[in-house]
C-alpha cells in the first residue's frame, strides 16, 4: 500500500474523532440546518439540471400561463408546482436560479471582506503605533454609517460611472459594495486577537532567532486568530445575502436579466394585495430559509470552537 493511500484513512479517522464533528453529531439543530443549507446550495448550483423550467428563456415563456396559482389551489397547474409570475415564469425554477445569484454574490462579498479585514486587522494588531491608530479610525468612520447606505452609495456611483456596463461588471460592483462595509468586524476581531498573540512566547522566540515580522504574522500569528474569523464569516454570509436582496429589492442590485431572490420579491410585491401572494411569498420564504440555516450553522460553529463550552 502506498504512503498516500495509507495517510487518507488516518486523516479521515482524525476528522471523525474530532471535537467539532462530535459536537455536530450531538446537535440536531446543526444537522437540520446543514441539511437545509446543503439542499438550497445543491438546487442553486445545479439549477440547470434540477429546475423543471428555465424561467429566463424567453422562447419558452407563455403569457397565457401568467399568474397561475400553486398546483394545490383551484386554477393551478401540475406543470407549475409553486405557480407562475406575471410573465408566466415558473416560480419554483425562478427560486433555484435566483438563489444561485444571491449565494454567489453573498459568498463572494464575504470572501473579499475576509481578505481585506483579516489583512488590515493583522497589520494593525501586530505593527501598532500610527498604523494601528489610522486603521482603527477608518473602522470608526465606517461604523458611523449604516452599511446598507454605504452599499447604496458605492453601487450608485458604480452604476453612474459605468451606465452601459456588462452584467459581469455590474456583479463586481455589487460585490464590492457589500464587501467594503463588511470588512470592519473582521479587522477589529483579528486586531484584538493579534495583540494577544504577539506578546506570547512563540512570537518572541521567532523574533530572537531572526524570523522576519512578515513571516511571523502570516505563518505563525494568522493561523492562531482564524477561529473567530471562521465563525464571523459564516454568520456574515447570511447578512451579505440579505444585503444583496435588499439592494435588489430597491432596484439597484443585480441586473434585471439575471434576477436574484430580492428582485423576485420586488416583482411579486406589486401583486401581493391583488391576491397573487405566491409571487412574493415563496421567494421571501426561500430567503428566510437560507439565512436562518446559515445563522444556525454559525451559532453551532461558535459554540463548537469555544473551548470554554467543551
Amino acid at each position: 500500500m502506498s504512503t498516500a493511500s495509507a495517510a487518507a484513512p488516518s486523516w479521515w479517522r482524525r476528522a471523525l474523532d474530532s471535537d467539532v464533528w462530535f459536537s455536530f453529531r450531538s446537535s440536531p439543530m446543526a444537522i437540520a440546518a446543514a441539511l437545509i443549507a446543503a439542499v438550497c446550495l445543491f438546487c442553486a448550483l445545479f439549477a440547470d439540471v434540477v429546475a423543471p423550467h428555465n424561467p429566463f428563456d424567453l422562447a419558452s415563456l407563455e403569457l397565457s400561463d401568467a399568474r397561475l396559482p400553486p398546483a394545490w389551489q383551484e386554477g393551478g397547474s401540475s406543470k407549475y408546482l409553486f405557480g407562475t409570475d406575471d410573465q408566466g415564469r415558473d416560480i419554483l425554477s425562478a427560486l433555484m436560479y435566483g438563489a444561485r445569484i444571491s449565494l454567489l454574490v453573498g459568498i463572494a462579498s464575504v470572501l473579499l471582506s475576509v481578505v481585506l479585514g483579516v489583512g488590515l486587522g493583522l497589520l494593525s494588531g501586530f505593527v501598532g503605533g500610527k498604523t494601528d491608530a489610522f486603521i482603527m479610525r477608518v473602522c470608526d468612520v465606517m461604523l458611523s454609517f449604516p452599511s446598507i447606505l454605504i452599499a447604496l452609495l458605492i453601487d450608485g456611483v458604480g452604476r453612474a460611472m459605468f451606465p452601459n456596463a456588462h452584467d459581469t461588471l455590474a456583479f463586481a460592483v455589487l460585490i464590492l459594495a457589500i464587501a467594503i462595509p463588511g470588512w470592519v468586524p473582521y479587522a477589529r476581531t483579528v486586531r484584538g486577537s493579534t495583540m494577544v498573540e504577539r506578546s506570547k512566547e512563540y512570537v518572541q522566540a521567532a523574533r530572537v532567532i531572526g524570523v522576519s515580522s512578515g513571516r511571523i504574522m502570516w505563518k505563525h500569528v494568522l493561523p492562531n486568530v482564524l477561529g473567530p474569523v471562521l465563525v464571523l464569516a459564516t454568520i456574515q454570509v447570511a447578512l451579505a445575502i440579505l444585503t444583496e436582496s435588499t439592494l435588489s429589492f430597491l432596484g439597484v442590485g443585480v441586473p434585471p436579466t439575471q434576477p436574484s431572490l430580492g428582485t423576485l420579491i420586488r416583482v411579486g410585491n406589486d401583486f401581493l394585495f391583488s391576491g397573487e401572494w405566491w409571487i412574493t411569498i415563496f421567494p421571501g420564504a426561500m430567503l428566510v430559509l437560507i439565512a436562518l440555516s446559515v445563522n444556525l450553522l454559525g451559532d453551532w460553529l461558535r459554540d463548537a470552537l469555544n473551548p470554554r463550552l467543551r
